[in-house]
């Protein structure tokens, strides 16, 4: 039987041919990694800059039901397209365009960082030359990039408040999130703005490759609703016309939206902008650990004396869980189909929070600080060890 590949493809879409359409829009594999903007704060002290990007008392819609068409009247104002301008000679720049929305009266506008930058072309990401903002009403305004995250694939720029009305769109709860519940994206697809489509939220939790660096993207929400080109940085609204995503990519055989999307959860989002706001960077823990799923089948078969949990397979050299002790077994077998350690350490908590598999462990860890020191339970042989490992700050290469 064939098996067909499948890519997974970035929304935005733009005149990049200069830059090479394929690399940079992230349509052609790259191992490369790219790095995190360290720039200053866009305005004021770190502690002003991050009040500033809360967003006002906006209330929720009303009623239990879904109406897409409310949402659209109520939200539609808040989301913009964004046309991003690489080179600056007329002659041979270049443009991309993808979506984003207002999230502050201070003029703060989130986005996808492969929007605004070149991330995901193979290279160190760089920032757009110009950044233009189009409201709903066709005018525009220019943009400044307050910096962005190609990890979680986050970007932020800041328009003048001055240079148009705004209008910030409430953010909502991604880990409230539920799959079945309707969503309704809007965004400028194919350069169309404006387009509102709606489906159901398809899965929850999902961990996928990343268009823009090395490491997964974990949480990400999956969807029906059409994601295509131009969608990239728009905003998912839930029932109550709340963000729960940032449209990202769509996973695809033709390069065409065929029903399966991901959005970057606004949670993990939230967490990005409060700190490239605060420090013009974005910090994440590492740990420097390959793992993999230990299922009952596998334990019972292998002789594990735990039933879940993540094997190691793989341990970078110096790394934080190479210095902490933890081993791995390179010894593999077969078994169901998939090739496993035969033995090994197998991590089943971290600070007490349960690992019951590998996205448990990239979960737990994004929600910690570099330098924090960690607690790991090892499960070694029919031991359980607890391994303190003080976390190192996330790599630009892996």
């Amino acid at each position: 039987m064939r098996i067909a590949a499948v890519a997974l493809v970035c929304a935005l879409l733009g005149g990049l041919a200069a830059l090479g359409l394929g690399e940079l829009t992230g349509w052609t594999d790259s191992s490369s990694t790219t790095t995190v903007f360290r720039a200053a704060p866009a305005t004021g002290p770190s502690g002003e800059a991050a009040t500033a990007a809360v967003v006002p008392d906006v209330k929720p819609l009303t009623g239990n039901g879904f109406s897409p068409s409310a949402i659209y009247a109520s939200r539609a104002a808040g989301v913009v397209t964004i046309v991003s301008v690489f080179g600056t000679d007329p002659e041979t720049a270049t443009q991309a365009q993808g979506s984003g929305f207002v999230v502050s009266p201070k003029g703060y506008i989130l986005t996808n960082s492969h929007v605004i930058t070149d991330a995901g072309n193979g290279t160190v990401a760089k920032p757009a030359d110009k950044v233009y903002v189009e409201f709903q009403d066709k005018d525009r305004a220019e943009a400044s990039i307050v910096g962005w995250d190609v990890f979680d694939d986050v970007g932020l720029i800041k328009v003048d408040p001055s240079a148009h009305t705004l209008v910030p769109v409430p953010l909502g709860n991604s880990a409230a999130v539920a799959v079945g519940a309707p969503v309704a994206a809007i965004g400028s697809p194919f350069g169309n703005e404006d387009s509102l489509g709606v489906g159901v939220v398809s899965a929850t939790h999902r961990s996928i490759d990343s268009l823009t660096s090395d490491f997964k993207l974990v949480d990400a929400i999956q969807t029906d609703a059409p994601i295509n080109h131009g969608n990239s940085g728009g905003p998912l609204f839930d029932a109550r016309g709340r963000v729960i995503g940032i449209n990202a990519q769509i996973r695809s055989q033709s390069g065409q939206a065929e029903g399966v999307g991901f959005a970057v959860p606004i949670n993990s989002a939230k967490r990005s902008m409060e700190q490239l706001i605060a420090d013009g960077s974005v910090s994440y823990a590492y740990v420097g650990v390959e793992t993999t799923d230990l299922t009952p089948a596998l334990a019972r078969h292998f002789g594990y004396a735990v039933t879940h949990g993540a094997a190691v397979t793989g341990i970078v050299p110096a790394s934080p869980a190479a210095k902490a002790g933890l081993r791995v077994d390179s010894s593999r077998a077969q078994a169901f189909g998939v090739v496993f350690p035969r033995n090994g350490d197998v991590i089943v908590a971290i600070d007490g929070r349960r690992v019951v598999g590998s996205e448990d462990i990239a979960r737990i860890v994004t929600s910690m600080s570099p330098g924090q020191i960690a607690h790991f339970a090892i499960e070694r042989g029919h031991s359980r060890l607890d391994l303190p490992l003080r976390l190192g700050e996330r790599p630009e290469t892996h």
